[in-house]
Parts: structure tokens; C-alpha cells; sequence
């Protein structure tokens, strides 16, 4: 079967037909079971600009996956791909935008970056035996380092004449759906009717037996990844057409979304099956998990345990096809293609019919008299966000609002989904936290089509649209920060600066406070400024590195509470003793640090305001009511003198 690429070696009829059947086509079993689930459960599902969300969700893991499908179907492995897929989206945006390359060539500069990744891949495999885990995992480090490395850490603007892959046909039909389709096809021509195609079929299956019979293993093992490189440059240009700027942290962790999508169609691990259409059912099944999940309003974090356990239901699924007494069949070959169609056609009338039976669960609902209002958080793994998540539900609530969360978990293209989902949903409005302010451009330009109101909270969207900007004044808190650190150090002293994620304009803002503020002080030399992400572990990390080579450092400045946290817990008995450090945002354990004296000052924020009003902003602008274009809320130096009569 397409999917499996198992074949029974036994007969079957009646009972046993059908068991053989749903065992040979599980994941096209499972994704018909998933779309009618979600058809049930969700009204907002089926529709026609919800089910094209989802085939363009699907496409930038769907072409990366059929790169893989390559090199599993050889029983090799390739965790590069994403890492891959952002830098040569780098190279192109790079040398298009700021070195003035023709944009065809820039394209052709791409993929031959995803080539060149793939044959050192494969030259590192074949020739230097390294085990591929090992191969595409230096790969993967290397490609995301050249990327950030290029990129200087921030977003680069994607040309424009490329972008449009990004884009739609007729205004409906989404390009990327069109390229993902494309690709496939590619990708089943390479497997079915090429002679590299049986070649990886040879290889997976038995690589001892290939060479014995006179194939040249270690010739195609490099044509294999470096097909692989091709279709990860390929994804890393449709991501960044999506997004309208190449990221280097873009694609991150999506090579393990690739895998998952092969293994779950149907392909082994251990080599020698697998075919695309499999692959493709696979990405579909993972994209229609994420966007239902999303329309029902489960947690992002629930659905990473939802994903893991469909991963490791495929494996079982394909441990039973087994010792069921399926045996493997070439996917090369073009035996079974009428009984193939015939399974496919079968599949969708019954998914037709049945979906179309549970749609009536939805057309006599009553709709809600709640207003639904969408936010989209950066992440939640930060407590000043989980603060703005609270003040937006508790004020929703108050106000009798119907309020979705998602968290994007620091991933711009799983943010532009979640925007989507809830543009294709006919939300009332949405409440945005961009991951990056460029790469929600398009997503808001979408909602300001569909006219629902868009607010953007703590952070701005560039080259779009919002009703409001609901956020602190950020230059003036950086400025009050290097004030702050400044006078404690007396005007003289050695700092380091901490900063934020290259990319979001809260780290720029506050950068530029901090350079404004310091030249009011030329005694404050600054010996080192280097991004920790706003995450606490990396500004551990990055402030112990910096002890390094500047153990004389007299003060630190923390683009976030976070970061100054983990400065604290790197410098030991000094903070608050010998370094001064000061931070951003006032969170709980911030203003904990600062009482304790370790944490010298926090330039408080009030994230909680920031949801309540960025909420009160999109009902107003639901109600056609005026809003303002930029709310600011005030910002405070909070030191031990005054932290106790600071609520936040």
C-alpha cells in the first residue's frame, strides 16, 4: 500500500480483509479518524479557508520530510534538515537584499548551499564513516551557526519577488500548498522511476548485499543526502516566504517533525520501505493535530505529549503489520497501482460522507453570545508572559469574553499558524505577542483583510496594520536601566550586557535605552554585549563564559529578569556584593532577587496591565468603539528601598 509500502503475503476475505486493510493503510486509517474527530469537535474545522490553513501548515514539514523519506528509505538519518533549511534562506535573503545578487541567482546560491550541506553530509557518512546520527548532527550545529553567523543573529528581509511563494493564487489557493504538492511528485518520481530511487530501496534494505551486487554505495550514499539538502532549501525558502524575512533560528527543531511525519507514514526506520505519499499523509496527520488542537484551545505543551504518543503509535503500528506476517514491498516498483487509486478513492468517499454527517452537529448549535478573542503568546515558558496571560484572563473574564491562549513557543512559523487558525475562525479580534515583529507581518496583513482587529502587546509588528500597541515605553526603561547601573557604580566601572532575542523589537528598544542612557556616563566602560535569548539557563551560560575573560566585571545589565537571574547564579557571592546587576520586567522572582539583595534593581514592567488593557483594547475595537493607537504603560525602577510597596 502507498502509505506502508506492506503488502500481505497471505490471503484474506471478510473480517480478516478489512483487518488486513486498516493494518496495510494505518496512516491513512488514522488521518481519516483525526479530520472526523475534528469535525466533530470543533465547528470552526471544516471550512474551506481552515482546511487550506492546514495544507499550508503542512507544507514546509511535508517537503522537508520528503528529503528525509531519501535517506531513512536507506536506513541512514539526517537531523540537519532544519538547521539546513535556515541557512539557505539566509544565504538567499542575504545575498538578494544585502549584497545586491539577482534574485535567480540568490535562489540558486540557496539550493546549492542545501546541496553542498548535503554532500558534506554524505561525504562524512560514506567516506569517513561517521555514523549519520553523528554526520547530521555536527551539520546541524554547523548550518544553524553559519546562519546566525551571516545573519549577525537578526531577521533579514526576504525579497519580494520570492516572498510570494508565500502567497496565494485567485486569492485563495495557497502557493505553498502548490509547491508542496510539486515537490511530492519530485519526490515519488525519484523513489518509483529512478535509478537512484531503487538504489536507496537496495541500500535500506540490505547495504552488504547492494555492494556485492556491484552498486556503488558510497557514490549514491552522497547523491542521497545531497537530494536531501535540496528539499531542505527548498522548505527553508517557503518558511521564509511565509514569514517575509529569512530567520536563523527559523526550522528550529522541525527535522524531528520530518522524521516523525516518514515514520508515521509508513516508513522504517531500519530501512528499505517508505514511498512520499506516505510521507505526505504523515505531515498532514501532524498539521491536522496541531490545528485542531489549536481550535479547541489545548495547550501547546499537551500537544507536544498528544504528537508523541501518535510517533510512538506509528512504531507500534508497524510492529503489528509485522508479526501480522506483512512482508516489504520496493516502492519502485509499479505492481498494486489500481488497488492503490482504489484504497485512495474509497478513503475519501467515506470521508466525505462522514464528515458531511457530523457537520449537522454543528449547523443546529447556537453560536455563543461571547465575543472570541485569540492571543498568541511568544511563549509561556517565560513568567512575565505567564503574568500577561493571567491579567488577559482574568479581565476576559470579568468582562464575560470568550478567550483562546496559544503558545508559540519562540517559533514564528508556529505563531503565523496560530494566527491564521484564528483569522480562518472569524475571531472577534486577536491579541498578538510577535515571537518576531517581521515575521507577523503577513499574518497580521491577513487578519486586517479578513477586517477583524489586531492588538499587539509588549511587542510591535513591522509593515503591518494593529489597532493598538499595548506595551512599556522599552528605550526609556533601557535608559533608566543604564542610569540605574550607573550611578550605583558611581558614575565609573566595567559592565556587561546581557541581550535580548536577536529579532523582537523589545531587544532592540531596550538595546538602544541602554546605549542612550550609558552616554550620559563615559566613565561605564562596557567590556562585552552578547545575546542570551531572555532565557535563565543561557544567561547562565553566556554571563559564566564572560567571567571568563572579564573576571573584573564591576556591573550587569539584563535585557530581562530572566537573564539577571542567571547572571546571579554565575557570579556566585558577587551579586549584590562586588557586581551590581540590574534586570527587566519586575516578575515575581525578580523582585524575590531583588529583596534578597543579590538582584540590585529590576526596571519593572506591569505585565499583568499588559494583558488586561491589551483585552479591554480588543473588545473596544470589536465594538467599533475608537482605540488608540500606542497605549504605554509605565515603567519603575524597583530597588530593596522600595520592592515592598510594589504590587506590580
Amino acid at each position: 500500500m502507498a502509505t506502508d509500502t506492506l503488502k500481505s503475503t497471505t490471503g484474506a476475505s471478510g473480517a480478516s480483509g478489512i483487518r488486513r486493510l486498516l493494518l496495510d493503510n494505518g496512516a491513512l486509517t488514522a488521518l481519516i479518524v483525526l479530520v472526523i474527530a475534528m469535525s466533530a469537535l470543533s465547528g470552526d474545522f471544516l471550512t474551506t479557508d481552515n482546511l487550506l490553513n492546514v495544507g499550508v501548515q503542512a507544507a514546509v514539514t511535508a517537503i522537508l520530510a520528503f528529503g528525509v523519506t531519501f535517506v531513512i528509505v536507506s536506513a541512514g538519518i539526517d537531523l540537519s534538515v532544519g538547521s539546513v533549511a535556515a541557512l539557505s534562506a539566509t544565504v538567499l535573503a542575504w545575498s538578494a537584499t544585502q549584497h545586491g545578487v539577482p534574485v535567480v541567482l540568490a535562489v540558486i546560491l540557496a539550493i546549492a548551499t542545501g546541496i553542498a550541506a548535503g554532500l558534506v553530509n554524505g561525504f562524512l557518512i560514506a567516506y569517513g564513516k561517521l555514523p549519520p546520527f553523528i554526520a547530521t548532527l555536527a551539520m546541524l550545529s554547523v548550518a544553524r551557526g553559519l546562519s546566525l553567523v551571516i545573519s549577525q543573529g537578526s531577521p533579514i528581509a526576504f525579497p519580494d519577488s520570492v516572498s510570494h511563494l508565500g502567497d496565494t493564487l485567485g486569492g485563495w489557493l495557497p502557493v505553498p500548498v502548490l509547491v508542496m504538492i510539486a515537490m511530492g511528485l519530485v519526490a515519488a518520481f525519484v523513489l518509483g522511476r529512478t535509478y537512484i530511487g531503487r538504489s536507496m530501496y537496495a541500500i535500506g534494505g540490505n547495504e552488504e548485499a547492494a555492494r556485492l551486487s556491484g552498486l556503488r554505495v558510497s557514490r549514491q550514499k552522497l547523491a542521497i543526502y545531497a537530494l536531501s539538502g535540496v528539499f531542505a532549501a527548498a522548505a527553508g525558502i517557503v518558511l521564509a516566504s511565509r514569514l517575509s524575512s529569512a530567520q536563523p533560528q527559523a526550522a528550529d527543531g522541525y527535522e524531528l517533525d520530518a522524521i516523525a511525519a516518514v515514520v508515521i507514514g509508513g516508513a522504517s526506520l531500519a530501512g528499505g520501505t517508505g514511498k512520499a505519499s506516505g510521507t505526505l499523509i504523515g505531515a498532514l496527520i501532524l498539521a491536522v493535530l496541531r490545528n485542531g488542537l489549536n481550535l479547541l484551545s489545548v495547550s501547546a505543551f499537551w500537544q507536544q505529549v498528544v504528537i508523541g504518543v501518535v510517533i510512538a503509535l506509528a512504531v507500534l503500528l508497524d510492529t503489528v503489520r509485522r508479526k501480522a506476517g506483512a512482508t516489504p514491498v520496493s516502492g519502485a516498483g509499479g505492481g498494486g497501482k489500481g488497488k492503490q487509486a482504489t484504497t485512495y478513492a474509497l478513503a475519501a468517499v467515506v470521508t466525505v460522507a462522514i464528515v458531511g454527517a457530523t457537520s449537522f452537529l454543528h449547523n443546529d448549535s447556537s453560536t455563543s453570545t461571547k465575543p472570541k478573542l485569540g492571543l498568541s503568546l511568544s511563549t509561556l515558558n517565560n513568567p512575565f508572559f505567564v503574568q500577561i496571560r493571567s491579567g488577559a484572563q482574568a479581565e476576559a473574564k470579568k468582562l464575560g469574553l470568550d478567550l483562546t491562549v496559544t503558545d508559540a513557543q519562540n517559533d514564528a512559523s508556529q505563531q503565523a499558524n496560530q494566527l491564521q487558525n484564528f483569522t480562518s475562525s472569524n475571531y472577534g479580534a486577536i491579541i498578538v505577542n510577535p515571537v518576531d515583529s517581521d515575521a507577523a507581518s503577513n499574518s497580521v496583513k491577513a487578519a486586517d483583510k479578513a477586517k477583524i482587529p489586531v492588538i499587539a502587546v509588549d511587542r510591535g509588528v513591522n509593515k503591518a496594520a494593529v489597532d493598538t500597541l499595548v506595551a512599556s515605553d522599552n528605550i526609556a526603561g533601557g535608559e533608566l536601566a543604564a542610569k540605574t547601573v550607573a550611578e550605583k557604580l558611581g558614575g565609573t566601572g566595567k559592565i556587561v550586557i546581557l541581550q535580548g532575542q536577536a529579532g523582537t523589537s523589545a531587544a532592540r528598544e531596550r538595546a538602544e535605552g541602554f546605549a542612550k542612557g550609558l552616554k550620559a556616563y563615559p566613565g561605564i566602560k562596557v567590556l562585552a554585549q552578547q545575546p542570551a535569548d531572555f532565557d535563565r539557563t543561557k544567561g547562565l551560560d553566556v554571563m559564566s563564559n564572560l567571567l571568563q575573560a572579564h573576571p573584573d566585571v564591576q556591573g550587569v545589565i539584563a535585557a530581562n529578569d530572566e537573564m539577571a537571574l542567571g547572571a546571579i547564579k554565575a557570579l556566585g557571592s558577587k551579586a549584590g556584593k562586588s557586581v551590581s546587576v540590574v534586570g527587566f520586567d519586575g516578575t515575581p522572582d525578580g523582585l524575590t532577587a531583588v529583596k534578597q539583595g543579590t538582584l540590585y534593581a529590576s526596571v519593572a514592567q506591569q505585565p499583568s496591565q499588559l494583558g488586561k488593557i491589551a483585552v479591554d483594547n480588543a473588545l473596544r475595537a470589536t465594538q467599533g468603539k475608537k482605540v488608540e493607537t500606542t497605549v504605554k504603560v509605565p515603567v519603575k525602577v524597583v530597588t530593596k528601598d522600595n520592592v515592598a510597596g510594589f504590587t506590580g
